[in-house]
């Protein structure tokens, strides 16, 4: 026998995204329901954020005890052990996981329901045998690899980010597709697990962000003995006797190259989970690139929310996590809050890491005119606690409006998604520089580069010449 239930908000997936909005609409009085399919958390805790920052980490361990004889200390030789660096994935997704668990939420007022939610029309759900009838449905399914038209590739196994830290043992040679964020990071964390690596990325590897910055990045993976083909489309792929081929071309090249390889990861690229949700007969518009929303991030049926990935991108954690806020301000004040994604920062989590906000130099400059821009820029060698860690790889580089606002700002180097935090409220609040040329940075630390970069604005030529003009103004009284 089927189950009715009546609530406020019902929302369908808990991953970050659901999680927060059914967390704090509950807490705020509103009888909700959650519904989720598979495991609490979603991706970001099974087969995203926290496994891939569990891997980098141990990658990071054994390339700084590689580097330590740098410090004079001599640690070789060093040893990796697989099994190991697998289990300390595992235990750090299993000390996050009972916050995400459904214990915690159903000790927080929230029904969990465990199974597919589909739409029997605009006002009720079926969740498994379960019918739902909701004032509010809020949609947070996620994304999921997306899987490209390569001719062959069908007859392979390949890697997802759902399956990657399942491995029992190394890759031998692991060929990843895609230089996006997570292509670039796992090459990295996978090398510096003695895997030897290619990645192929059809235009250049972090596409979105600015190309000093990324020159400083790609520099550093070919300094580890990282393969890279950028410009570079495959053509097709075949199995082989110990794994398989790659067959490629790269642009302007004037003939066809091939790459056998052991384990193939694709990271090239997320798609909106839609599936099953019958978004149809609840009157929910959708395309390839997810749902539709306005800044309010309604769907086409007014009633129905969707937040995070499955509205397409930017896809990040927190972004889904701010969506939340949003529609729970605009379900439970009925505040017409909207989204405003300028202060909505990325991180690349490679060593050195690469950390934006706000616009960079190239879009400012189509956005705004070249000559309207202040660019400043500070590098990581002129701080003193980098030159102490051996960290001196990297630079900061600000955008300013020609009034002095910030509007962009990006970081390559040691903490970099650590620093980027108060340029983060300085883009939110168009702050003149001068503020963040005001506070005292403790020394030694990293975080004078900040301080550094906005002192840097007024000992420019013609900053410099008015200051001088009224010093000796006012020295002569």
């Amino acid at each position: 026998m089927s189950e009715q239930i009546i609530c406020d908000i019902c929302v369908i997936g808990a991953g970050s995204g659901g999680l927060s909005l059914a967390a704090g609409a509950s807490q705020m009085g509103a009888k909700t329901v959650l519904v989720e399919k598979a495991k609490m958390g979603g991706d970001c805790l099974n087969y995203g954020c926290v496994p891939s920052k569990a891997l980098i980490a141990a990658g990071k361990a054994a390339f700084h005890a590689e580097k330590a004889a740098e410090f004079g200390i001599d640690m070789s030789p060093s040893h990796i052990d697989f099994a190991k660096v697998q289990a300390h994935i595992a235990s750090v997704i299993a000390s996050i996981a009972p916050h995400d668990s459904v214990e915690r939420f159903e000790g927080l007022g929230v029904k969990v329901i465990q199974e597919s939610a589909r739409f029997i029309d605009p006002t009720h759900i079926m969740a498994g045998p379960t019918k739902i009838h909701a004032k509010y449905f809020v949609i947070a399914t996620g994304s999921v690899a997306t899987i490209p038209d390569i001719k062959g590739l069908a007859s392979l196994s390949y890697h997802t980010n759902t399956t990657l830290f399942q491995l029992t043992k190394p890759p031998q040679h692991l060929i990843i597709l895609g230089g996006g964020p997570m292509g670039v990071e796992m090459a990295q964390a996978y090398k510096r697990l003695n895997c030897q690596i290619t990645l192929i990325e059809k235009n250049q590897i972090l596409m979105r962000e600015d190309p000093e910055l990324v020159t400083i990045i790609r520099n550093q993976l070919l300094a580890e003995n990282i393969t890279i083909k950028e410009n570079a489309t495959v053509t097709s792929l075949h199995p082989q006797p110990a794994g398989f081929a790659v067959n490629f071309t790269v642009a302007n090249a004037t003939h066809a190259d091939r790459i056998i390889g052991t384990d193939l990861l694709l990271a090239t690229g997320r798609t909106p989970y839609t599936a099953g949700l019958q978004l149809e007969k609840a009157g929910v518009t959708y395309n390839n690139t997810g749902i539709v929303v306005d800044r309010r991030l309604r769907t086409s049926t007014k009633h129905i929310f969707a937040i995070g990935d499955v509205t397409g991108p930017p896809q990040f954690t927190h972004l889904a996590g701010y969506h939340a806020s949003i529609v729970l301000k605009n379900i439970l004040f009925r505040w017409p809050a909207k989204t405003n994604l300028t202060h909505i920062p990325r991180v690349t989590y490679t060593d050195p890491e690469l950390a934006t906000i706000g616009l960079n130099a190239q879009q400012a400059s189509e956005q705004i005119g070249k000559n309207r821009l202040h660019i400043l820029s500070w590098p990581y060698k002129k701080n003193d606690r980098a030159v102490a860690n051996k960290t001196s790889l990297g630079m900061i580089k600000v955008i300013l409006n020609k009034r002095g606002r910030v509007i962009g700002a990006a970081i390559v180097g040691a903490s970099a998604g650590e620093l980027i935090t108060p340029w983060i409220l300085a883009v939110q609040y168009k702050m003149h520089i001068a503020k963040m040329a005001q506070f005292t940075a403790p020394y030694p630390t990293l975080s004078e580069i900040s301080k550094h970069v906005a002192t840097s604005y007024f000992t420019r030529k013609k900053i410099v010449e008015k200051i001088r003009r009224v010093t000796k103004i006012l020295l002569k009284f």
